[in-house]
C-alpha cells in the first residue's frame, strides 16, 4: 500500500440542494451558483452541517474542452426550497478518503491525488463502489493554498 493518509468514512443519506455547471470551466459555473444561494439563505454559516461536495457531471470526453460538474450543500430535510433550486436525496455509501490541499495554481496536483487514492483501493481489500465519486470543499485553507478538498472514493466490502 501506498503511504497516502487515508481514512474510511460511511457517508449517511443526506439531502442537498444542486448547482449544476457545463462549459470549459464548469467549476466556477456551478459554484457562482452555489455561494450567493447558500449565503443568502445562511447555510454557509455552519460548514459542518451544511457540508459542500462536487463531481464531473459529465465527465470530461476526449477531443472536447466541455464537461459538467455538479455542487451540492447539504440541507436539513425540512429546509424549504422555494427557489428554483434541484434537491437531490442522496443514499450515501462507504468511501476511502483523503486530504488534498492545492498550492496556489497547481490543480493537476487534484488529479494525481485521485490517482493515487484509485491505487490505494487497488492494493486494498475493498472493491470499487458503485456509488458517486466526490471532492468535499473544506472551509479553511492555510494562506499558501487555493483550497482543500477532502477526495472520496467510493468502496465496498
Amino acid at each position: 500500500m501506498s503511504n497516502l493518509d487515508v481514512r474510511i468514512v460511511k457517508l449517511e443519506p443526506m439531502l442537498v440542494a444542486s448547482f449544476l455547471g457545463f462549459g470549459e470551466s464548469p467549476e466556477d459555473l456551478a459554484w457562482k451558483q452555489l455561494i450567493p444561494w447558500a449565503k443568502s439563505k445562511g447555510l454557509l454559516d455552519d460548514p459542518e452541517t451544511h457540508r459542500i461536495f462536487g463531481f464531473n457531471n459529465p465527465d470530461p470526453s476526449p477531443g472536447s474542452p466541455n464537461y459538467g460538474y455538479e455542487a451540492w450543500i447539504e440541507i436539513d430535510p425540512d429546509f424549504e426550497v422555494k427557489d428554483e433550486v434541484k434537491t437531490v436525496n442522496y443514499e450515501g455509501g462507504l468511501y476511502v478518503v483523503t486530504r488534498c490541499p492545492v498550492p496556489k495554481g497547481h490543480f493537476e496536483v487534484i488529479g494525481a491525488t485521485w490517482k493515487k487514492l484509485v491505487a490505494w483501493r487497488e492494493d486494498s481489500p475493498y472493491k470499487c463502489g458503485a456509488h458517486q465519486w466526490m471532492e468535499q470543499s473544506l472551509p479553511d485553507a492555510p494562506p499558501d493554498t487555493e483550497f482543500v478538498l477532502d477526495l472520496y472514493l467510493p468502496i465496498a466490502e
